[in-house]
This record gives C-alpha cells, sequence and structure tokens, in this order.
C-alpha cells in the first residue's frame, strides 16, 4: 500500500511535464530539481482557529547553531509543567493547538516551534535533521520537558530526537511517517519521474549527512525509546499510510497505538476522542 500524496501537496501539472522533459535529457539535472521542492515547504496562511494561540503566545526568536538557523518558538501558558509540541511539514507552531487548549486547562504550558522553512522562521529549506536539531536546542533553552507530542514529520522528528537524548517522560506521535526510502518513492510518483531518481536523491542526501538515510526511520527510531510512547494514526490517512504505525509501534518497547476512523491526516489533531486519550496516556 502506498500513500496517495506526499504531505497533501498537489503538484501543478506544468511543472511535472516540465520536469519529466529534463529527466529525459538529464536525470542528475532532475534530481537536483526534486531535492530542491523536496526540501522546501509550502508556507500557508495561518487559519483562524490558531488566531488565539498566535496572539497570546509569548513567541521569541531562538538561533540553532547546529544547523545555523533561527527559529521562532510559541510559549503558550505559564507553568512549570511543559509539553513540546512539533508540527509536520509545511504546518506551524500554532497547528496543534487544539490539544495546547487542553493541555492548558490541565495545568501545562506547551512550547511549540516554526520549523525553518516554516511560519514565522527564516530560510525556505529544510530537512528533518533540523527538526531534530531544533528539538534538541530547545530543551537547552526551555526544558526540562515532561512530554513530547509530535504530528507527521514532527512524530518521526520526535521519536529520533527522543532517540539521539531528548529527554522526556513519555512521548505521543500522530500520523507520523517511518521509511525514509518510502517517503521519496511517494514524493517521486507524485512528480511522475522514475524510481532511478529515489536512489540518485538518497544518494545525494547520504554525502551531504554522511549517514544512511534509513536510520532516521521512525521504526529505527523506536528501536531506542525506552519510555511509555502513544502511536496515533488514522485507517484512511491518505498522506501518511496507517501501517506506518503498526510498524513503529511493533518496535517499541513500551507502545501503545490508537487507530482511529475517517479523521485523516490532519482532523485527527482536533478530535475531542483523540484529545482525551492523550491526556489519559499523559496521566497514567
Amino acid at each position: 500500500m502506498k500513500s496517495k500524496k506526499h504531505q497533501g501537496i498537489e503538484v501543478p501539472k506544468p511543472l511535472k511535464y516540465s520536469l519529466k522533459l529534463v529527466e529525459f535529457f538529464s536525470e542528475d539535472l532532475v534530481t537536483r530539481l526534486a531535492t530542491k521542492i523536496f526540501t522546501t515547504p509550502i508556507k500557508h496562511k495561518t487559519p483562524k482557529r490558531e488566531h488565539e494561540m498566535d496572539k497570546n503566545s509569548k513567541q521569541e526568536k531562538v538561533f540553532v547553531p547546529k544547523i545555523n538557523k533561527e527559529i521562532v518558538t510559541y510559549l503558550y501558558g505559564n507553568s512549570e509543567k511543559k509539553i513540546l509540541l512539533v508540527h509536520g511539514w509545511s504546518g506551524r507552531g500554532t497547528q496543534l493547538v487544539k490539544i495546547a487548549d487542553e493541555l492548558l486547562k490541565q495545568g501545562y504550558a506547551t512550547i511549540s516551534f516554526d520549523a525553518p522553512g516554516h511560519g514565522k522562521s527564516s530560510s525556505s529549506s529544510t530537512i528533518m535533521t533540523e527538526f531534530i536539531a531544533s528539538i534538541l536546542e530547545l530543551e537547552k533553552k526551555y526544558g526540562p520537558f515532561d512530554y513530547a507530542i509530535g504530528h507527521s514529520l514532527g512524530g518521526m522528528s520526535v521519536l529520533n530526537a527522543v532517540k539521539q537524548g531528548l529527554n522526556v517522560k513519555k512521548a505521543v506521535v500522530i500520523g507520523s511517517g517511518d521509511k525514509i526510502t518510502d517517503i521519496l518513492i511517494d514524493f517521486v510518483d507524485k512528480l511522475g519521474l522514475k524510481h532511478s531518481i529515489v536512489n540518485k536523491m538518497k544518494m545525494f542526501f547520504e554525502q551531504k549527512f554522511g549517514v544512511p538515510m534509513e536510520d532516521y526511520a521512525a521504526h529505527e527510531a523506536a528501536k531506542k525509546v525506552n519510555i511509555p510512547t502513544l502511536v496515533i494514526h488514522d485507517e484512511e490517512d491518505n498522506d501518511v499510510p496507517v501501517f506506518c504505525a503498526h510498524n513503529i509501534h511493533k518496535h517499541l518497547s513500551d507502545g501503545q497505538i490508537m487507530i482511529t476512523k475517517k479523521l485523516g491526516h490532519r482532523k485527527i489533531l482536533g478530535d475531542p476522542a483523540v484529545i482525551t486519550k492523550i491526556i489519559s496516556f499523559i496521566h497514567e
């Protein structure tokens, strides 16, 4: 089973035709173009439901030395008990607002951020390693965090951050992707390019970062996550297939899983039953 979309991005037909033409003459050139598209998120307008969190948060700019980039953080609520929230690809630091609002009622404060290339943060491109570096830098500045909650790429990033030393009591991942190769295949399919481009993109990233891309697969990180972790996913998620959740859960030493219906990739963030489950999991 393959996901039907790459992070919900619809590729314009003229772009697909242009890339196919470039591919015909040079796979190396089309690989560079595809890599640029892959690492460039779309900045969506902040929806009205997030305006209150945006307005009532204390916002600060934080420099992340490891990636030499600045990000915008959101401090929401006032409590010594702090929870880190991590949005997904083309998301924002206020995207998990429904979860954040309930956490405030439970006596927590939340710390979230616009990842590089997202929301109010600078730069135009990013990749998961920069999400992870941002998380670890925020732990130094605002931590310790009691818990961490991540959506989609944010979920993958939370698991990898825990693997790399993020110290939280529990983690929640919602609609998380898993294998990097599967994500690349979905992306290349979306662009209408040959699967040989997948290997070329993998080679590019592995040469740049010096490690195999699959080291960042969520299920690989899960093997090193020894804290209680809740995996939530919708069975009809068209952006990230539900088998990702089952594979992540299978590799956790202390995991729970919740599979929802008819919520898809984003409505799941505001579902009352999902939020209730998150709260009960934290309090267990």
